[in-house]
C-alpha cells in the first residue's frame, strides 16, 4: 500500500464535503498539473491511503483520512466546455488528464496544522513541509504516516 496526500481548497472541496458525498466517495477532478496527473494516473492503486488537506484555509492542515477506491482514468471534467477544469486540448481519444475516485474513511480528531507539522521530529523531508512545494498530489513515506497518525491519535492504517 502507498500513501499519499490530497489538496484541497476548503471552501471548494472540503473534508466535510467529502463526508457528506454519498457512499461518502467522489472522483478527485481537476488536478492540471502533469506530475499530479502521472502520480494519478499511473501510481495510485485500490486500497492506497491518503491524508485530505485543506490547502489556502485558515487553517492549513490535515483534516481526515481517505482511501483510493478506483484507479486513474480519463477526468471528464476536461472534456466539458462548461466546467471550470475544461481543457480543449484534451479529447476523449487521447486524454490529457486522469482522475481516481476517493472514500473518507476518518475525520481527524482535530486539524494537524501546517505550523505543526512542521515541528513534528521525523518529517523534516515531507514533500508537503520543502520550500516551494505546491503539488496537489504529492507521496508520503510509509514512516510518515506513521508518524503523522501517531501524532494524530489515529491508527496507521
Amino acid at each position: 500500500m502507498n500513501h499519499w496526500l490530497l489538496k484541497s481548497e476548503q471552501d471548494v472541496f472540503s473534508f466535510d464535503d467529502l463526508l457528506r458525498a454519498p457512499r461518502r466517495t467522489t472522483h478527485w477532478d481537476g488536478v492540471r498539473n502533469y506530475q499530479a496527473r502521472n502520480t494519478l494516473r499511473d501510481l495510485m492503486k485500490m486500497g492506497d491511503r491518503c491524508f485530505f488537506y485543506h490547502s489556502n484555509s485558515d487553517p492549513t492542515g490535515i483534516a481526515g483520512i481517505c482511501e483510493v477506491v478506483k484507479e486513474g482514468y480519463p477526468d471528464h471534467t476536461a472534456f466539458d466546455p462548461r466546467d471550470p477544469h475544461h481543457d480543449p486540448k484534451s479529447v476523449r481519444e487521447a486524454p490529457t488528464w486522469f482522475m481516481v475516485d476517493v472514500k473518507a474513511v476518518a475525520a481527524l480528531p482535530r486539524i494537524l496544522t501546517l505550523e505543526e507539522l512542521k515541528r513534528v521530529k521525523g518529517l523534516e523531508r515531507m514533500v508537503l513541509l520543502q520550500r516551494g512545494s505546491r503539488l496537489s498530489v504529492q507521496p508520503v513515506t510509509a514512516k510518515e504516516w506513521a508518524i503523522i497518525c501517531r501524532h494524530a491519535g489515529v491508527p496507521a492504517v
